[in-house]
C-alpha cells in the first residue's frame, strides 16, 4: 500500500525513487520496490512507459477509483464480499467529520436511488 500510495502521489516514479523512498522510511531495498511495483501492475493497479530508457510507473486509474478498486479487492478477498463489517467499523470506531458525514450520507442517497 505504501508503494502504491507513493506512486499515485508521485506518478512516473521510477523504481530507483519507490526504492529511495522504501530505504528512508521501512529500510527496505529497491528490489523489493521492483517486486511489488511489478506485481502491482500485473493486477492492474499500476501502468509503466519507458522514457530515456527508465521505466515509469503510473496508476492505472484516477486516485478515486484507483481506492475504490482496492476497496473492491479488500471487501471480496478479506471480507468475503461482505460489506457488513465496513458498515460496523464505520459506525463504531470512526469519529466521521460533519464533511465526511455528509459524503456517507450522499453515497446512501445513491445507492437508494439506484435501487429504486
Amino acid at each position: 500500500m505504501e508503494i502504491l500510495r507513493f506512486v499515485v502521489d508521485h506518478p512516473g516514479a521510477t523504481v530507483g525513487e519507490v526504492g529511495e523512498f522504501l530505504a528512508e522510511t521501512k529500510g527496505q531495498t529497491r528490489n523489493t520496490a521492483l517486486n511489488v511495483m511489478e506485481r502491482l501492475r500485473t493486477k492492474g493497479f499500476l501502468q509503466r512507459e519507458k522514457v530515456d530508457n527508465v521505466f515509469r510507473y503510473s496508476p492505472s486509474v484516477s486516485k478515486p477509483e484507483l481506492f475504490q478498486q482496492l476497496v473492491g479487492d479488500f471487501v471480496e478477498s478479506t471480507l468475503g464480499g461482505s460489506y457488513s463489517p465496513i458498515i460496523a467499523f464505520l459506525t463504531n470506531k470512526v469519529d466521521l467529520t460533519e464533511t465526511q458525514f455528509d459524503e456517507l450520507k450522499a453515497l446512501v442517497k445513491e445507492l437508494e436511488d439506484r435501487k429504486r
